[in-house]
């Protein structure tokens, strides 16, 4: 039996809970839908991230993530213009050969987005 995923909603563990929500609010357009002490999820159209500050039970020097955030908005070149100059830029606005069309950014954690 298997059973199909709606979605994937990513938890970011953070050392500071109200600097990642403005900065996914204010820069990414995100409003903060849920707010409980250590966590916050955010939501942006169908697109949602969770945010907490470190498990008592988990050891945490700094955030760290293996991978990217990959966000899909209606305009990428858009969103490039309102975030180049704002955030630290991996590599800019380029178009790949695997037909995508994309620019990384590194959050307010250090944390690709």
């Amino acid at each position: 039996m298997t059973v199909k995923m709606k979605a994937v909603i990513p938890m970011l563990t953070v050392a500071n809970l109200e600097d990642t929500i403005t900065f996914y609010h204010d820069l990414l357009g995100f409003e903060c839908v849920g707010y409980v002490d250590d966590w916050a999820a955010m939501r942006n159209g169908e697109t949602e991230v969770m945010i907490s500050l470190p498990n008592a039970h988990v050891p945490f020097e700094k955030p760290v993530f293996t991978g990217s955030l990959y966000f899909r908005p209606g305009n990428v070149d858009a969103l490039w213009e309102l975030l180049h100059g704002k955030t630290t830029v991996v590599y800019p606005l380029e178009n790949f050969f695997y037909g995508m069309r994309e620019f990384a950014i590194l959050d307010n954690n250090g944390l690709h987005a």
